[in-house]
Parts: structure tokens; C-alpha cells; sequence
């Protein structure tokens, strides 16, 4: 039996990212079989909020609790000022029993063998995986696994199943954006602001604005290396003056915003290809976004191995659920074949979205009156019908919305149920507006005030819908413009 063969009787591994705590529960809860992470230091993820030691423990025991992996990301490319705390980093992970740790850079990768002989490696798409002799060589070197480098067809990757061991495992990403770098390479964060991108701090110049300057129309002249000719320059709108060549050759040149990879329509062919591991791009992603991809892709994957005939038929829902997250118009990246100029985006830099974050459901709780106190206690998922319809949802807000809004309960099973917030009350942090308010509640102890809207970041609210939800439900709305459109 052929190593692709052996493969696609194996349901793949979700592997989804999380850039806290929180969006790591909420992958797991919605789906994902592993959640890849950074730690404060050695990702290439500098911007994300990234895990405290104390986050990243209790993140990997909640993701065992609930049967998830967690592979922790230490894939800079580092200078030698980095040596020396990474070897304490790396004994420091060893205490906390991640499942895999993805390195890109050899000598971190020798640093690992040597302070963590056992731990399960991962090679990084940062170290440009592009052919069956790389994934050899890193299994002779003991990395389990290696996340092919997206500039490859699935053609390519086939081949690659088949010319490496059965127990090698190959990742590769199947949702997300883009780098127009190649495998992620860039030296524009770098160029512009002296932030590097290799070391976790880029800047995105790629989604910048720029003006397209053709021939000598642009005051300083630039030649095509291999011709002498004239071509074509960019000017970034922050910086006049400043022209920068465009050069292109048969591989194309992609300068400006590439649009998102979704393979959500293609599972039978990443099946047919042999990927052990199916990575969603994101580590600076919200947990709704999060949340609406692991599930989409879950349902679909399970769809698919149940019966690819139910897969065919719920494609609508998959789109459907998939557009509710933001995004930038999607492509199917390198898998068929070199991207071309429909792959980019020319216009803008901004992205798409269907849904709007309002909140993650933290508990349940009831009004402190004398029943109230009883049912304080009970939690939903309880028999008792009655008593869960009385409860109010306390969460931190995400995003502002009114008693009277109809919004949507993100139910992890792939439910979505449609709710009307009937009540709502603010928790009582100090703010001048509080002082003005007449009634006056108690709910799990704290002191709150009951209002008709949560315009405040970041505040906490317990409110009551029409239909309770249950701990770990995401809220979300469709944008406060497609829903005024929808009412006229």
C-alpha cells in the first residue's frame, strides 16, 4: 500500500491558531484537533498578545482535558544574542509538555535536540519546504513532522507522500492570508521601518497603498537587470519620492495584496494529496474568527469521511459560514497551478466582513433575590428548562449592541439560533456614568446597573436573550449597515 494511500484512510488533523487563552478554548470547544501557540518570545508572531508561562500551562492542560494537541511555535531565525535565553526557553517548555514545538532555524533546532532530546519537532514553512529531499533530510535529523512551504501544488505535494517515509508527516496551511513573500521571506517590514519580519514584527507593508509609476514616467529612472529596459516602479503613498523598482520574470511578481487561500471547496483533493495536517493561518486572529473556521472545516472534514456525497451537498453552508469571518477575497493559493493577477488585490487593503464580534459567554448567573441566589450556583447544560431560561449571560463585551438587538448564539456543533436581547446590566467598575443610574441589581455578587446598550470596550455585561445560551457560545451580529438594510 502506497504511503497517499495509507494517508487518505486517515481522517487529517485540524490545526488551528490562537493568539491568547481565550481563542485557544475557543478552538478547541469548536473543533480544532490541535491548536499551535507563541510564547512571549522566539515566534514569529511578535504583535499577537502571545502566552505568559502561567497561560501557556493552563492552555495546554485545557486542550488535553478536551483531547487537543498544543504545538508551541519557536520558529525566529535567530542571531547569536538569542542563543543563550533560548536554551533557557527550551528547558522552561520542557516543564510544560507542549505536544510539538515548530522550529525553523537549525541551530535553534540543534539547541532543542540537545536541552529536550525527547520533545517532537516540527520544521516551520519559514524554512522554505519545497521538495522530497528537505523532508528527508529533517527526518533523518529526527523532526516528525514539516509544514510544506505554500508555494506548492498539490501535485507536488503527492509526490512528496510518495517519496518519503509513511511515518514522516507532512502540514501544510489550507486557509488564511497569503504572504507575497516567498515562504514568508520578507525584508519590507525590515526596508520601511526596521522591524523585522523574521523575528515576528512585521508590519505589512504588503497591504500599504502605493502608487504604480509605468516606464520613465517616475523622476528616477530604473532598469530591468536582464534587458536595460525602462519598467515599472512603486511609490508608497506615506513616502514621496521614494521609487522602488518592479522587476518581473517567468515566476511572476506579486508586490502588492495577495487574497486569502480557502480550500474549503477542495477537502476531496487535499485528501487525495496525502497532508497528514490541515493549518489554519491566523495567530493574530480574533476567537471569532477562530471559532467560525474551525468549525466550518471540522463539520466539512467529518462531512467528507462520513459520506463525500454529504460533503457535496452542505458546500452552501460551508461558504456560507466561512464568509462570516473577515477576510480577504479568497483563492486557492498555489495549489492548482502559479498564482496569476486575478490572486491579488489592486484596489484596497481592507478587509471583508459578514459578522461582527460581540462576545464569548464566561458563565451564567441569576439576580440576587432569594431564588436568584439558588440558581446563582447552576450553570446551563442543567434538565432544569425553566430555571436556564431565567438566567442571564455575563461575558466581556467585544463589541457595542442594544437591549432590543436581534443577534446570533455561534453554537459550537454548528447550530446558529437566532436570540433577541431582552435585558441587559453593566458591572460596576467606577465609571462616571454609574453614579446617574437608579436601579440597581446584584448579580454574582458584584454590583451592576441596568442599561440599554454596551458602547464601552472591553466592559461586562450580563444580559438576558430570548433563548439562553451555555458557556463557551460566541455572539455575533451581522454589521449594523447590511441589518438597517435588511429592515428597509
Amino acid at each position: 500500500m502506497s504511503n497517499v494511500t495509507t494517508i487518505k484512510n486517515k481522517k487529517p488533523e485540524l490545526l488551528c491558531p490562537a493568539s491568547s487563552l481565550e481563542v485557544l478554548k475557543c478552538a478547541v470547544r469548536y473543533g480544532a484537533d490541535a491548536v499551535y501557540i507563541g510564547g512571549e518570545s522566539y515566534g514569529l508572531r511578535a504583535k499577537a498578545k502571545n502566552f505568559s508561562p502561567s497561560d501557556m500551562e493552563e492552555g495546554i492542560r485545557f486542550a488535553h482535558e478536551h483531547g487537543a494537541r498544543v504545538h508551541v511555535a519557536v520558529n525566529i531565525f535567530a542571531h547569536n544574542y538569542d542563543l543563550e535565553g533560548a536554551r533557557k526557553y527550551f528547558a522552561e517548555l520542557s516543564q510544560m509538555k507542549p505536544d510539538a514545538l515548530i522550529v525553523a532555524d537549525p541551530g535553534m533546532f540543534s539547541i532543542c535536540r540537545e536541552v529536550w532530546p525527547e520533545a517532537e519537532i516540527h520544521i516551520s514553512t519559514q524554512a522554505n519546504n519545497t521538495n522530497y529531499g528537505t523532508f528527508n533530510f529533517w527526518y533523518k535529523q529526527g523532526a516528525k513532522r514539516v509544514v510544506s512551504a505554500r508555494e506548492l501544488s498539490l501535485r507536488e505535494i503527492k509526490e512528496i507522500r510518495e517519496k518519503i517515509p509513511a511515518d514522516k508527516e507532512i502540514e501544510s496551511f489550507v486557509h488564511g492570508a497569503m504572504c507575497i513573500s516567498y515562504s514568508g521571506r520578507c525584508l519590507l517590514s525590515n526596508y520601511f521601518t526596521g522591524r523585522d519580519a523574521n523575528k515576528g514584527a512585521c508590519t505589512h507593508p504588503c497591504r500599504w497603498k502605493y502608487n504604480l509609476y509605468e516606464n520613465s514616467s517616475y523622476r528616477d529612472g530604473f532598469a530591468d537587470p536582464e534587458t536595460g529596459e525602462l519598467r515599472y516602479a512603486i511609490e508608497e503613498e506615506s513616502r514621496p519620492g521614494e521609487y522602488l523598482p518592479v522587476y518581473e520574470n517567468e515566476r511572476g511578481t506579486y508586490i502588492f495584496n495577495s487574497r486569502d487561500l480557502c480550500m474549503i471547496e477542495h477537502i476531496p483533493e487535499l485528501v487525495d494529496a496525502g497532508i497528514d495536517s490541515w493549518k489554519i493561518e491566523g495567530r493574530m486572529k480574533t476567537a471569532l474568527y477562530v471559532a467560525t473556521v474551525a468549525r466550518t472545516y471540522r463539520r466539512a472534514i467529518d462531512d467528507y469521511f462520513e459520506s463525500p456525497d454529504k460533503y457535496r451537498d452542505n458546500l452552501p453552508w460551508y461558504r456560507e459560514q466561512i464568509s462570516k469571518c473577515t477576510y480577504r477575497k479568497f483563492s486557492t493559493g498555489f495549489f492548482f497551478g502559479k498564482p496569476d493577477e486575478e490572486s491579488q488585490i489592486y484596489d484596497n487593503n481592507t478587509y471583508m466582513s459578514e459578522s461582527v464580534f460581540l462576545a464569548i459567554i464566561d458563565e451564567t448567573a441569576a439576580l440576587a433575590d432569594g431564588k436568584g441566589r439558588e440558581n446563582a450556583e447552576r450553570r446551563t447544560g442543567e434538565d432544569d428548562r425553566e430555571t436556564k431560561e431565567q438566567l442571564l449571560a455575563g461575558f466581556t463585551q467585544k463589541n457595542k449592541f442594544c437591549v432590543g438587538d436581534e443577534i446570533e448564539i455561534m453554537k459550537p456543533g454548528g447550530r446558529d439560533i437566532k436570540v433577541k436581547v431582552l435585558d441587559m446590566y453593566h458591572v460596576c467598575d467606577g465609571s462616571s456614568f454609574e453614579k446617574e443610574a437608579e436601579e440597581r441589581s446584584v448579580i454574582n455578587g458584584q454590583e451592576c446597573i441596568r442599561v440599554t446598550e454596551c458602547p464601552h470596550a472591553q466592559e461586562k455585561v450580563y444580559i438576558k436573550l430570548s433563548q439562553a445560551p451555555e458557556v463557551g457560545d460566541i455572539l455575533r451580529t451581522e454589521p449594523r449597515g447590511n441589518r438597517d438594510a435588511a429592515k428597509e
